[in-house]
């Protein structure tokens, strides 16, 4: 789904297969640490994913969501736990967190920090050191996260936009993305990732967080290494659509909540698609003004260059990058229509 970059509040932060279990420890550090990965049809993607963590610690365990690429045998082949998702539970990213969290706790029980990871990613050498030294020295914290880069930005403008997604402000954070670091007692507290979510549990999951008492970080270091393949427009269109949905049902689980999340989103995608073109089209009928319709494609010309504005200049594609951004609210919109259709039926199974 869309990233949580927008969900950050900028603040003053800174910041060997030998042995049997090996730990993923800091100097001086008695916490132990596991981690999780998830994925689905990662293809060559995840034997790199698991290696980089193998490298670290073999309290490892990978949460498959029904791949037909041979994703288990290879995670089962590298020595890794797997747990396996079928379709009588809900295939998404929260159903797979949770389950691999449960195999973790259940084949590592001394674990005292978890580390979710999505399946295409490859873990930093330096991130859990870093990661697990900053929670040691604040005990207030439930989750970190660092940056999370993306392999390829310039292979497209796809893959731009998501590294211009995970570059998200540093410091005290409303919410951490896919790849983060837990401590386990706070997790647990807080009752994990909710499975029926099909996107946008890791803000939601923050928000019981904090509303709890905890803190969300984002700390300035290197944590994985994304690798998107984002090449056609397709691709890019059932992402944002998808994130929509998350939107939407994220919004409608925590709405009545203090720390209510993503309803500026939703109002903002719905006024650019509905809400703004029809209150024109209105007009110019009321007025039986025609020409009043061209105020539509003015507005979206004007806000395409707002954000052009604000986009670093030194990145590529910055035009295309604006024009996708607004254009994004399209899919958005229809995912979050999809959710508002479809919320009272069972998502065991559902892929969007």
């Amino acid at each position: 789904m869309g990233g949580t970059g927008d969900l950050y509040d900028r603040s003053n932060g800174a910041m060997n297969k030998a042995a049997e279990p090996r730990s993923a420890t800091a100097p001086g550090s008695a916490a132990t640490i596991g981690i999780v990965a998830i994925g689905r049809n990662e293809g060559a993607r995840l034997e790199p994913c698991l290696t980089s963590l193998l490298s670290l610690t073999n309290r490892v365990v990978y949460a498959d969501s029904e791949s037909s690429d041979g994703s288990v045998a290879v995670a089962r082949r590298l020595g890794v736990d797997v747990a396996v998702l079928t379709d009588d539970t809900p295939l998404s990213a929260a159903a797979g967190r949770a389950a691999g969290y449960q195999c973790l706790r259940s084949r590592f029980p001394e674990v005292e920090l978890v580390q979710f990871i999505d399946g295409d990613c490859l873990l930093d050498a330096d991130w859990l050191d870093t990661a697990e030294r900053f929670l040691s020295l604040r005990p207030q914290v439930a989750a970190v996260c660092g940056r999370r880069y993306e392999a390829h930005p310039a292979a497209s403008v796809y893959n731009a936009l998501c590294d211009a997604e995970w570059d998200t402000p540093i410091g005290l954070a409303r919410a951490c993305g896919g790849d983060a670091l837990y401590r386990v007692a706070a997790y647990e507290a807080a009752g994990g990732f909710r499975a029926d979510l099909l996107a946008g549990e890791e803000p939601e999951l923050c928000g019981r967080l904090q509303d709890e008492g905890w803190e969300v970080w984002r700390i300035d270091a290197r944590m994985t290494e994304h690798d998107a393949r984002m090449y056609s427009l397709g691709q890019w269109w059932r992402r944002s659509r998808r994130g929509g949905y998350g939107y939407a049902q994220v919004w409608d689980v925590t709405r009545k909540s203090p720390r209510s999340l993503y309803g500026r989103q939703l109002a903002s995608a719905v006024s650019w698609v509905i809400a703004l073109p029809l209150a024109i089209a209105l007009t110019a009928s009321v007025l039986m003004r025609p020409w009043v319709l061209a105020a539509i494609p003015m507005a979206y010309a004007a806000q395409t260059l707002r954000i052009y504005l604000k986009i670093p200049s030194d990145l590529p594609h910055r035009l295309v990058q604006a024009g996708l951004t607004l254009l994004a609210k399209v899919p958005e919109t229809l995912g979050a229509m999809r959710y508002l259709t479809s919320a009272k039926r069972p998502v065991t199974g559902t892929r969007l």
